[in-house]
């Protein structure tokens, strides 16, 4: 499949196809009136802005941001019901003419953030992912780790280059921090956003924030986990050698109040008894609970001490 106007949708000119692992990034160019050279910065390309409807023209509508550009909406359905002064999340870009663009489609991905998505078409220039916009997202030869195949998935990440160029890279490493520092700003026990990356002799490797590097280990994971898969978790230390350790549950008894209320409602729908004990194999327990051993032992430990609860070798049940 040939997708030259793929290619050339976020302001990109494209000068004689380059062939082998010579990267798309050296084979393109900016227009001299790219609208990266004027536009401010109220409005942010290749991320999600909120807009004013300033203009219904027939079937053309325009957005506009704080700087009064107007940038016209491309979906060829809008909402029937959108009024002018109305406001809208929508995602800005560079149509092939290099203008400013909106759509209220939402990307599976925005400039900055690592994402797990499929290649759908391949040419000299690189390859495309289908990244839920009309338009697929091209990864420059240069920027695979290795040929990619159709059909298949990877992790990368969206980024815009100092000519404003938006495009994927495979090479996710150059972006993501291995350490902590202090002016990161994490702390131990924080909630933070997870995409599952390698498999270890450890356990999984993780992205965290879309910034930095973690480590879940294995023995303290009770659910499976999949390359891409996005869940959250928890800070549970930062080393000395600043690598950061991460939990799939909050550790310690922040957790135990809801898991004690589960409990007691699990027990009350099964007739007061639940075959499981604090005796139980820590998967067994997360299937049921879907918490760590520790958690449910501290949990029904907090329910037998007030008496609310008989916990029996194979078993738990209402007094």
């Amino acid at each position: 499949m040939f997708e030259n106007q793929h290619a050339v949708q976020y302001g990109y000119r494209l000068l004689h196809p380059t062939k082998g692992d010579f990267g798309f990034l050296n084979s393109i160019e900016p227009h001299s009136h790219s609208p990266f050279n004027t536009v401010k910065l109220m409005i942010t390309i290749g991320k999600i802005n909120t807009l004013k409807v300033t203009k219904l023209q027939g079937r053309e509508i325009y957005l506009e941001g704080s700087d009064a550009r107007k940038i016209l909406l491309v979906d060829k359905r809008p909402p029937a019901n959108l009024q002018l002064g109305a406001s809208v999340n929508a995602f800005v870009y560079v149509d092939s003419e290099e203008h400013l663009a909106a759509t209220l489609h939402m990307p599976l991905a925005q400039v900055d953030e690592v994402a797990w998505l499929k290649v759908v078409s391949i040419n000299y220039y690189g390859a495309f992912l289908d990244w839920g916009l009309a338009k697929n997202l091209l990864i420059p030869f240069g920027e695979q780790l290795a040929e990619m195949e159709v059909g298949r998935f990877y992790l990368v990440k969206l980024f815009m280059d100092d000519k404003g160029r938006i495009a994927a890279t495979a090479k996710i490493d150059k972006y993501l921090a291995e350490e902590a520092e202090d002016s990161d700003g994490f702390e131990v026990g924080q909630k933070v956003d997870l995409i599952i990356a390698e498999k270890t002799e450890l356990g999984f490797k993780a992205i965290i924030n879309n910034s930095h590097w973690g480590l879940l280990y294995q023995n303290e994971l009770f659910q499976p986990l999949m390359k891409g898969q996005k869940l959250a978790g928890y800070i549970k230390q930062i080393r000395e050698d600043k690598k950061i350790d991460l939990i799939l549950n909050q550790a310690g008894y922040g957790k135990v109040d809801p898991v004690t209320e589960l409990v007691l409602n699990k027990l009350k729908a099964a007739n007061g008894v639940l075959m499981v004990s604090d005796k139980s194999p820590p998967e067994v327990i997360y299937q049921e609970f879907a918490v760590s051993k520790k958690v449910f032992k501290q949990a029904i430990g907090a329910l037998y001490r007030q008496q609310l609860i008989v916990i029996e070798d194979d078993s738990i049940r209402l007094p």
